[in-house]
């Protein structure tokens, strides 16, 4: 059988058969030099055969002119971070022209553990775009919070065969892979010699080089284009990342040129539908690029050949003979403006995707509290000292660590909208503990009510922000009848909510209705005063440990530069 293939490929690339599909007039934008160059492209299957000349084939596609580049491939997401199905997923991007994506499922895994890897290895198999699979690696992400799982090397090590694996996903535990953890060692050693994904903010020099003496070859926490010039120069691929919160571009764009494109490619980790819908995928972010100087070959270059050299995809990233057939045809190249995408060959349409064979989702009943929570829950007791408070940075989950003099009545440290200053907590949910953390934060504006959400990295606890106590208490109740999700709770009624039933993660619903839920969400969260661009997000990354700020965790407030709690 593969010998017939290979025949029919080279037949139909040299012409002594009609090609199986043919993309006629286009001009193909060559990832060498940077020219326009007039050609038909032809297919066999999924494979490009022929390029630089003229062909016939069975199924022809007009290219009517249009520019063709490869199809993008996204280098690092969660996709439970764009809070749909991998299915919903695969219908929302891929007409972006993100053809590959590879995944970490370290959200739903924190979650269910080997299930979550079950379901997305699964689902992987059906999609239409090749969703690619990089395995959880640090669940949980740290001893400072209670997660739903624990995965170690002997539950990652039946997976690293699977045809949709990659390798070893983000590895952010940085304190146990310089101190020699055990654990750590011990997935570090089951992968040696394949991909393991870093995760290294702000680490530098013989931090870094440490960090990467492990094994370890990308990144994608550079904020700064010291930081990212350092860890190219140390032989890193630096994932540039553009986000709905964490927005990198601007800071790295300087960097990116073709000479340095080889050691560049993009990735959103977590961009939900709204953003999507309103500015792009993939799409966007090579538009913004340009638009920031980039040049269009380095830009198109990080966000194909690079990326798939990257991570070990030999047989993408370019438009030639023996490459899959991922391509992208533009109306504009400085736009990046998408009008069809083939996908392995096949043209990508609404009955592509009517025809795959989609399962069911798992983890539907993942919130599970003691007992409901009450308003005196939310409170903190003490004296009018001075309090540590999360400060926000617009486009970074970074947090300054912050302190306040904070009003006191009836020895309950109260919130100060003066000083936009909010209560939060984080409430556990996997029904281990009935811990709650409790503090409080800078940055979200709020003039009443609360807001909730049971996504929370990285454990996903359920975290609640808000000026009131007893709505605070109510949100989180909510999401617990809702199987998880969001909520704006204001004068003690739900004023909106989004329910996330998949492990209190993802929607069961079409991308569609997510995206117009996401716009009364944000509506009912402006009216709170809440300026934030994607507050829910920006909530659910405050539990998230990043040396060597403060967070939150359902133990409490973290110092986490000295792992203690403050």
């Amino acid at each position: 059988m593969a010998g017939s293939v290979i025949s029919d490929r080279i037949a139909q690339g040299s012409g002594r058969k009609v090609a199986d599909t043919v993309i006629r007039n286009v001009r193909l934008f060559d990832l060498v030099t940077g020219e326009l160059l007039p050609t038909d492209i032809a297919i066999c299957g999924d494979t490009i055969v022929g390029t630089l000349d003229h062909y016939e084939g069975a199924n022809v596609i007009e290219g009517h002119g249009r520019i063709a580049v490869p199809g993008f491939i996204d280098t690092h997401l969660h996709v439970e971070s764009s809070l749909i199905t991998p299915f919903e997923f695969d219908r929302c991007v891929l007409p972006h022209g993100v053809t590959t994506a590879i995944c970490d499922p370290h959200e739903m895994a924190n979650v269910l553990g080997r299930p979550a890897l079950d379901y997305f290895t699964q689902a992987a198999m059906r999609t239409v775009m090749d969703l690619r699979v990089n395995l959880s690696s640090c669940v949980p992400s740290t001893a400072l919070e209670t997660s739903g799982a624990t995965l170690g090397a002997a539950d990652l090590l039946p997976y690293r065969d699977h045809p949709k694996v990659i390798g070893l996903a983000e590895f952010m535990n940085i304190p146990g892979v310089l101190n020699g953890d055990p654990v750590c060692m011990e997935k570090l050693e089951a992968f040696a010699g394949g991909h393991i994904d870093g995760h290294a903010p702000l680490l530098r020099g013989r931090r870094l080089n440490g960090y990467l003496s492990a094994g370890i070859t990308t990144d994608h926490e550079a904020t700064t284009a010291e930081e990212a010039l350092e860890k190219v120069r140390k032989g890193m691929m630096v994932l540039i990342r553009e986000g709905s919160v964490c927005k990198d571009l601007r800071a790295l764009a300087p960097l990116l040129n073709p000479v340095t494109s080889p050691f560049f490619a993009f990735c959103t980790d977590d961009r939900n539908p709204l953003e999507i819908a309103h500015e792009g995928h993939l799409d966007y972010l090579i538009r913004l690029a340009i638009s920031l100087g980039v040049e269009p070959l380095a830009a198109y270059r990080s966000a194909s050949l690079s990326a798939a050299n990257a991570f070990g995809l030999r047989d993408r990233g370019m438009i030639a003979p023996g490459r899959r057939a991922d391509i992208v045809l533009l109306d504009d190249l400085r736009e990046c403006r998408v009008s069809d995408v083939i996908s392995a060959g096949r043209l990508v349409n609404d009955a592509l995707f009517a025809a795959r064979d989609i399962i069911p989702p798992v983890g539907t009943d993942s919130i599970s509290l003691p007992a409901p929570v009450h308003a005196k829950d939310m409170q903190v007791t003490g004296s009018g000292a001075q309090r540590p408070v999360i400060g926000l940075l617009p486009g970074q989950i970074i947090t300054p660590f912050l302190h306040a003099d904070l009003p006191v009545a009836g020895g309950i440290v109260q919130p100060d909208p003066a000083q936009d200053i909010a209560r939060i907590c984080v409430v556990a949910r996997h029904g281990h503990n009935d811990n709650i953390g409790r503090g409080f934060v800078k940055g979200f504006g709020l003039s009443g009510g609360a807001l909730a959400s049971s996504v929370g990295h990285d454990s996903h606890n359920i975290c609640v922000v808000g000026m009131d106590d007893a709505d605070m208490a109510i949100a989180v109740n909510h999401l617990e009848k809702t199987g998880g999700g969001f909520v704006v709770v204001r004068d003690g009624r739900v004023v909106a909510d989004m329910p996330l039933p998949v492990a209190g993660l993802m929607s069961d619903a079409p991308f569609e209705a997510v995206r117009d839920r996401l716009e009364v969400l944000r509506a009912a969260a402006r009216a709170l005063g809440c300026q934030l661009d994607e507050p829910f997000l920006q909530l659910a990354f405050l539990p998230l440990p990043v040396i060597p700020h403060l967070k939150i965790t359902d133990f409490g407030m973290v110092d986490v530069n000295r792992m203690e709690l403050v």
